[in-house]
C-alpha cells in the first residue's frame, strides 16, 4: 500500500514531516473487491485544529490506470509556518509553489517577518487567475499557522478562493468527505484529528 505524507504546522513556528503506511486505518471497503473498481487518483485534505494545522496527502501519481510514480511529493513546505498540498498535473503545480516559495522567501527578507496564510494564498489566487485563460491544471490547498491563528485556504484553478476549516482536493475527495464529515470535530487537537485523516486518505 503506498505511504502516506503529511504535514503537521503547530504554533512554535516548526513544522515536521511523517510517512507511514497506516494500515490499522485501511477500512473493510478496502477489502471488498468491488470497490477496486473504482478509481481514486490524488486525495489531498487540509484540516484547521485548535493547536495547528494538518495537511495530508497520498503519494500514488496516477492517470487513470497508469501509475507515474508510487512516492510523489504532494505536501509541500513553503516556510517554517506555511505549507500546500497539490492536486492536477504535476508541471503546473510545481510551478506554483516554486512561485510560492520563492516569494515567500523575499517577503521574510523585506519585511523581516514571516508571509501571513492569507497573503500567501492571495498571491497564488492572484497566480491562477492571471493564467485564466489558459488554466494551470491544478487545484491547491494552502495553510499554515500566522498572527492571527491557524488558516487552511483552498483554490481552485481559475484563482477562486475560500477559507476552510475542512476540505479535500483530487479525483479521491468524494471518498475522503465520507469519513471526513462522519468523524472531524472542529475544535479537536492534533493529535485527535490525525487519525481520522490518516483513515479520510486511506479510505
Amino acid at each position: 500500500m503506498p505511504s502516506k505524507e503529511y504535514m503537521m504546522l503547530l504554533p512554535r513556528g516548526w513544522a515536521f514531516r511523517v510517512k507511514r503506511s497506516f494500515r490499522e486505518h485501511k477500512t473493510m471497503s478496502q477489502n471488498n473487491p468491488a470497490s477496486q473498481l473504482v478509481l481514486k487518483g490524488t486525495t489531498t485534505i487540509g484540516v484547521v485544529c485548535k493547536d495547528g494545522v494538518i495537511l495530508a496527502s497520498d503519494t500514488r501519481v496516477t492517470m487513470g490506470y497508469y501509475v507515474a510514480h508510487k512516492a510523489g511529493k504532494k505536501v509541500y513546505k513553503i516556510d517554517d509556518h506555511l505549507g500546500m498540498t497539490i492536486a492536477g498535473t504535476v508541471a503546473d503545480a510545481q510551478r506554483v509553489v516554486d512561485i510560492l516559495i520563492a516569494n515567500a522567501r523575499l517577503y521574510r527578507i523585506n519585511m523581516n517577518r514571516p508571509m501571513p496564510v492569507a497573503s500567501a494564498a492571495r498571491l497564488v489566487a492572484n497566480l491562477l487567475f492571471s493564467a485564466r485563460y489558459i488554466p494551470l491544471a491544478t487545484q491547491v490547498l494552502v495553510g499554515g499557522i500566522d498572527d492571527s491563528g491557524p488558516h487552511v485556504f483552498n483554490l481552485d484553478p481559475y484563482g477562486s478562493l475560500t477559507e476552510e476549516k475542512m476540505v479535500s482536493t483530487g479525483s479521491g475527495s468524494p471518498v475522503a468527505y465520507g469519513v471526513l464529515e462522519d468523524k472531524f470535530r472542529e475544535g479537536s487537537t492534533v493529535a485527535e484529528t490525525l487519525p481520522v485523516i490518516a483513515r479520510a486518505v486511506n479510505a
